[in-house]
């Protein structure tokens, strides 16, 4: 595997470049760059997306003749560097990175024809109707009804922890349409819109105090049969399938890396116990070495992965070893930084931030006060926030029971 970048990706290099240097404004870029979660503001990342969708860059990754770019895998690895490194927001994963990819695959020449252009816009905004109350990490114990009336489905349920569910106007939902010895069996993917009579959405607060999360209810929700995605009752294929995009479909390596720069040169100008910076703490200096090491080595992973699968658009079983490696490196990051943060990393003060969401029961300072730097702001709320990557998008308990049993034969 070659790591030196030819002179035709140094050259798309510079070229994606310049367009984030003429295109992302500074409303994009404070989105992109004081994000708390992996959601960005929702308006100015739509505004974003906009601008990507005019150059024809708003989904990548897609099929040519959907919308996609024919780019190389290392084009696309690079896009996504530049992205991070410009601090420009990332679009939304529900639709563009998720349920486009499942819909590309099983979906009708009808329902390609109606979705993909309409996410690709996106004039459809989409949440994830997988996980219930009782049905988390454990997705096939799913409860949520779809009886069949005549040309419908009549869908009864809860979903829970619904990510923009407020904003979103379509869902993807798993639901039970018949019941079977085996779990996985009698699951069908439905896509519903969100001002179908019947959904209520209730926000949930979370720890940080943003309201990204909701829980959504379904009552006597009449679903059309042609909005079913692959055959009825076969819902767990389509699932899994979109599940290989959420939990390894891009690469954790260059946020991780362009997150510890920034955090090394905050660092520098940071104080420490021993009247030094804190970079020449060789406590924290030696967490910060063992944190970009681990970095480069998931990127070397990441490299390998690109390399392996050009061409499939799937990375299989490999996005739960992405996942585990992702996510739990995330969570170091920011521990580290929540450290560096000190003292003012336990002040609350997430007007310095973009959070993905409104934030409840919070006054900012009339004159927009922060103590510390704005990173010193965005740690606790990033360390609150990540918390939960280890748990969604199934386990990383789940995903290292998969590796076990589909790569090791046990």
């Amino acid at each position: 595997m070659d790591l030196d970048w030819s002179d035709k990706e140094l050259a798309f290099r510079d070229e994606v470049r310049a367009f984030f240097a003429e295109n992302l404004t500074s409303e994009a870029r404070d989105a992109g760059s004081l994000m708390t979660s992996v959601y960005a503001d929702h308006e100015a990342g739509m505004a974003w997306q906009a601008v990507l969708h005019e150059k024809g860059w708003a989904a990548p990754s897609w099929p040519v003749e959907h919308g996609g770019c024919d780019w190389t895998t290392l084009q696309h690895y690079i896009f996504s560097r530049e992205r991070v490194t410009a601090g420009a927001p990332p679009v939304s994963p529900m639709g563009i990175q998720m349920v486009a990819h499942v819909i590309a695959r099983f979906g009708t020449e009808e329902q390609k024809a109606f979705f993909l252009p309409r996410i690709l816009t996106g004039e459809h905004f989409w949440c994830q109707g997988y996980s219930e109350p009782g049905s988390g990490s454990d997705l096939a114990s799913l409860q949520m009804s779809a009886v069949e009336d005549g040309d419908d489905f009549i869908c009864n349920g809860s979903k829970i922890w619904t990510t923009h569910a407020g904003e979103a106007n379509w869902i993807f939902c798993l639901v039970r349409t018949s019941r079977e010895a085996k779990q996985q069996q009698g699951i069908t993917f439905l896509l519903i819109p969100m001002n179908t009579p019947g959904i209520k959405v209730a926000p949930l607060a979370m720890t940080s105090g943003e309201q990204v999360q909701n829980q959504v209810f379904f009552d006597n929700v009449r679903v059309p049969k042609k909005n079913v995605l692959g055959e009825v009752g076969k819902g767990w294929t389509v699932a899994k399938y979109l599940l290989e995009f959420e939990r390894g479909g891009s690469a954790y390596a260059p946020e991780l890396q362009v997150r510890l720069a920034a955090l090394a040169e905050a660092a520098a100008q940071q104080p420490s116990d021993t009247g030094e910076t804190l970079i020449d703490d060789p406590i924290f200096a030696a967490k910060l070495a063992d944190a970009r090491i681990r970095t480069d080595v998931l990127e070397i992973f990441e490299f390998r992965i690109m390399s392996e699968t050009s061409g499939s658009g799937s990375v299989g079983v490999f996005s739960s070893v992405m996942k585990v490696l992702g996510t739990e490196l995330q969570q170091y990051v920011t521990e580290i930084a929540l450290e560096a943060a000190a003292a003012q990393g336990t002040v609350y003060q997430p007007h310095a931030t973009r959070p993905g969401g409104p934030v409840i029961d919070y006054t900012p300072p009339a004159n927009g006060y922060v103590s510390g730097g704005v990173w010193q702001a965005i740690a606790p709320l990033r360390y609150m926030n990540e918390r939960a990557g280890s748990i969604y998008a199934g386990s990383n308990e789940i995903q290292r029971n998969i590796l076990a049993k589909t790569a090791l034969r046990l």
